[in-house]
């Protein structure tokens, strides 16, 4: 009777283990031990965000920092697809749908924001040049692996959180995915950084679309 029980507690304890480690974000492994890349909270008008947008309004401060995350997601799931561990391409097209609301608004109010300030003739090609620019802000070489550690870690964060809670991840983490932008010596764990390719990034201005230019038909605001 007492192995019995006690080999019940050893499979109740290792089943709650198991639903444990299943609910919480797995983290990538690249290195033996992490870079530290400074995580802390920023608020949406940080100039350590990305480019300046003067004159915004809370809510598009707010859109601006949610679409300088996108940015910075896709770009890694485009350059980071070297280690098939990350999953960096299936959890990006899962974040889009997953949050595909609050990008979409993120989207009009950001486009809104470059149309009152030059004009809706001017506005849109103001809009894609700040996209362009921001998505080339995110690319790096030298910083790849502590880059593609931290944006795909961040992405399975975003996957964990409730729809509607994308811009609490970039409150919380977009700080640290600038600072992984910058070269630093770690220690390697299972990939040579001699030995990653790099892929080329289109210019993605559409929330809607995922990595292979597909509509998402949840990404529509007011669904």
């Amino acid at each position: 009777m007492t192995r019995r029980r006690t080999s019940f507690w050893r499979l109740g304890a290792l089943a709650a283990f198991a639903a444990a480690a299943a609910g919480a974000p797995a983290t990538a492994q690249l290195f033996i031990n992490d870079p530290d890349f400074r995580r802390g909270p920023i608020e949406s008008n940080d100039p350590l965000i990305g480019l300046p947008i003067p004159g915004a309004t809370a809510a598009e401060y707010r859109a601006h920092m949610l679409w300088n995350l996108r940015s910075g997601l896709n770009v890694a799931a485009l350059q980071c697809q070297f280690s098939p561990y990350l999953r960096a391409v299936s959890n990006y097209n899962a974040l889009l749908a997953h949050h595909s609301r609050e990008l979409a608004t993120a989207y009009t109010t950001l486009s809104g924001y470059f149309t009152r300030r030059h004009g809706p003739r001017d506005g849109p090609r103001r809009f894609d040049d700040y996209s362009t620019t921001t998505y080339n802000n995110f690319s790096t070489l030298q910083a790849q692996m502590g880059f593609c550690q931290t944006a795909t870690n961040i992405a399975k964060e975003a996957l964990h959180r409730p729809k509607g809670e994308l811009h609490l991840v970039a409150a919380s983490r977009m700080r640290e995915l600038r600072n992984s932008l910058v070269v630093s010596v770690p220690t390697f764990h299972s990939s040579s950084p001699l030995s990653f390719r790099t892929f080329p990034m289109p210019n993605l201005t559409d929330p809607c679309a995922n990595l292979r230019g597909k509509q998402l038909r949840r990404c529509q605001t007011g669904r």
